[in-house]
């Protein structure tokens, strides 16, 4: 693993099957990535955490995403997974995650869903979808949200603006489509990866 790589990256497989996942996720891990989250809407995805947690486990961070319910994040703790990312903010799944030793990613739309979060424990933000915020709003957060807190924009962030949203003050970022969409080879994943590494890397 590319030990230049800032932490903060994290894969969004959305879609993927517990028998391809471990192939895919090999150039995502190569790649420097920090972390890999399985969407609980995809296809038996605690059996695809569980994989990936006894696999690479020591090397990153595996988790769920799409958590929506306390249950799901209780599930979701069975399965191994470490982080819990969610689309809204819910300060009953932040407050399950966090009391389970997880690190939950609640999303925000709004500072006051931020806030809302904050408030719950959360220290990481998912600002989502980050395209509808876009990068002088993120900046416009930054300024407001407690010192700490931490923004990882979602939806719409890949290769060819993640050096932006770093220089914005972006802690990281979750790739999705611009990383992995359903049926895609593990060949072009990790091409992709090391994409997105180089650009968050070098960020000037």
């Amino acid at each position: 693993m590319p030990e230049t790589v800032p932490s903060g990256l994290i894969a969004i497989l959305r879609g993927v099957r517990p028998d391809e996942v471990l192939d895919i996720a090999e150039g995502i891990v190569a790649a420097g990535f920090s972390a890999i989250e399985v969407p609980l809407n995809s296809p038996d995805p605690l059996d695809s955490i569980a994989a990936l947690v006894e696999r690479f486990g020591n090397d990153l961070e595996i988790g769920a995403g799409t958590v929506l319910t306390a249950d799901q994040v209780r599930d979701c703790k069975r399965a191994g997974a470490r982080i819990i990312v969610a689309p809204d903010t819910d300060a009953e799944v932040i407050r399950t995650a966090l009391g389970m030793g997880l690190t939950p990613y609640p999303g925000a739309a709004t500072p006051t869903e931020a806030f809302a979060a904050i408030k719950a424990g959360a220290t990481k933000v998912k600002l989502f979808p980050s395209s509808a915020v876009g990068i002088s709003g993120m900046r416009a957060w930054s300024e407001v949200l407690p010192a700490g807190a931490e923004l990882f924009p979602v939806g719409g962030v890949g290769a060819d603006n993640a050096a932006e949203w770093r220089k914005a003050g972006a802690a990281g970022l979750g790739l999705g489509s611009s990383l992995y969409r359903r049926g895609d080879r593990p060949d072009d994943v990790r091409v992709r990866a090391e994409a997105i590494a180089s650009a968050w890397v070098h960020t000037n």
